[in-house]
């Protein structure tokens, strides 16, 4: 049920720390789509291999749903959801997260008739 070019993940916004200085980390999974989620979370006894991409974690360096990713340490899936375990910390981010679709670039024409060597009135 991907949908063809396009990117669905789920961002979920992190409470951070105790102290008023920490701000919370932002963590991100990768989804097939969204209607997978919409559906597991109705029915959480569909498989989680079914709707997670994969099961990796992201973290952005708190920049949002945006921003460089990396893959979030143990300690820090410790830290924000009490447990590292894959599917705990997946079940959590559907759970709570914002689904965010996007579509790829792949395929478009070229919009910026500054670069097409034409002019804008063409």
């Amino acid at each position: 049920m991907h949908k063809k070019g396009g990117v669905t993940k789920v961002h979920y916004k992190g409470k951070g720390g105790e102290k008023s200085s920490d701000h919370p980390e932002d963590f991100i999974v990768f989804v097939e789509s969204a209607d997978d989620v919409r559906e597991w979370k109705k029915d959480s006894s569909k498989p989680l291999v079914e709707v997670a991409n994969s099961f990796d974690v992201f973290v952005t360096g708190k920049h949002g749903n945006q921003g460089e990713m990396n893959r979030a340490s143990k300690g820090q899936l410790e830290a924000e959801f009490g447990t590292s375990r894959d599917d705990d910390v997946m079940k959590m981010i559907l759970q709570q997260g914002t689904i965010i679709e996007s579509e790829s670039k792949e395929g478009k024409g070229n919009r910026n008739v500054a670069n097409s060597g034409g002019s804008a009135r063409d």
